[in-house]
């Protein structure tokens, strides 16, 4: 599905309160991002019951129903749990990943509210969801007449959305403080071969796991449960993070000058964090360009630069990283690189070489 524009969760519950109550809308967005359970609070906030239905595990006659002779004469009878009395949301999660059969048996559902003879009760709302094609999920075509019978949104994921969720649903703080960090790493795009990623939904699991746990969890137990649910490389950055939480390395008071770079080989994970940390502060802080800067980013720039030195005495390589250009990451500012080349020219030499 190409549709250009993207909606945060926010923005997607805006839309649902003013276009689902009058026409079917279609959810699309990577797995794990939250899109059943914005639904279910969409339904919850209108205090409707929602009834959730897989397409992926559907037959045709789980939604028209089976036949059966009355009266002489042969009626489909739906499912119970679509046949209900009151309004209700029914939610048709992975429609795209249902046989063209079962695609058929939604078009009179999800255009009229009805199957067969059975009419769903008046305030009655359908929201379809999926994953799309570039997502290494199970998907099929979805033919032009069920996709013109809906409304289509895409969402994407928004760090700030969900930290918002996450404070007001205990998430453990170890995620909540590691995504407030580094809110790139909430999500990342499913990987062509078979391991796990990183998500929303995921980071949910590594916090319930955390909080079974409780306090008393080991250093070795925080890796085991990383690497079950993130993306490798983020696996790798939050045990380095928890592992700096308890050492009490904190990128605030090395930037301060309270406290130097860790340089002990033990500690080079933890030194590999804090650096993409610097980074992405730098990146944060710095202004676009020299002239807009006021007295305290010029403090800061000039410590800063301190700072990459003094890293680059540890491990150039590091060092490096944080100055360059990393696949589709935002670069650091054109004249701090131009300082950067005329003070520190061996990490330009290493780039090069």
């Amino acid at each position: 599905m190409n549709i250009p524009i993207t909606v945060t969760q926010k923005q997607l519950s805006e839309l649902l309160l003013n276009i689902a109550v009058v026409r079917p809308v279609f959810i699309w967005g990577p797995p794990g991002i939250g899109k059943s359970t914005l639904v279910q609070q969409f339904a919850d906030s209108l205090g409707l019951p929602c009834v959730s239905l897989l397409g992926s595990q559907l037959a045709p006659e789980d939604i028209i129903g089976v036949p059966q002779i009355i009266d002489g004469v042969s009626q489909f009878c739906p499912p119970k749990m679509i046949a209900r009395k009151e309004p209700y949301c029914l939610f048709l999660d992975e429609l795209n990943a249902c046989s063209q059969e079962v695609q058929k048996a939604f078009y009179s559902l999800i255009h009229e509210h009805r199957i067969g003879e059975y009419i769903l009760p008046k305030g009655s709302i359908v929201i379809g969801a999926g994953n799309r094609a570039q997502d290494s999920a199970i998907v099929k075509p979805m033919s032009s007449a069920l996709i013109n019978r809906m409304m289509h949104v895409q969402l994407k994921v928004s760090h700030k959305d969900w930290l918002e969720w996450a404070f007001e649903n205990g998430i453990h703080p170890y995620v909540t403080e590691y995504i407030t960090l580094r809110p790139d790493h909430l999500w990342t795009q499913p990987p062509k071969h078979e391991e796990p990623f990183s998500t929303p939904r995921s980071w949910h699991m590594l916090s319930d796991a955390l909080n079974e746990y409780g306090e008393q969890i080991t250093d070795e137990a925080i890796e085991i449960l990383a690497y079950s649910c993130l993306s490798p490389h983020h696996a790798g950055q939050f045990k380095a993070f928890i592992k700096q939480i308890r050492n009490k390395y904190q990128l605030s008071s090395i930037i301060d000058g309270e406290k130097k770079w860790p340089h002990k080989p033990e500690d080079r994970d933890v030194l590999y964090f804090l650096a993409q940390s610097f980074r992405a502060h730098l990146i944060k802080q710095l202004p676009p360009t020299k002239e807009s800067m006021n007295e305290k980013q010029k403090m800061f720039s000039h410590r800063a630069k301190a700072l990459i030195k003094d890293l680059a005495s540890i491990n150039l390589e590091i060092a490096q990283m944080v100055v360059s250009k990393q696949d589709e990451e935002q670069s650091l500012p054109g004249w701090f690189m131009v300082d950067i080349v005329r003070d520190l020219p061996r990490l330009v030499e290493r780039k090069e070489s």
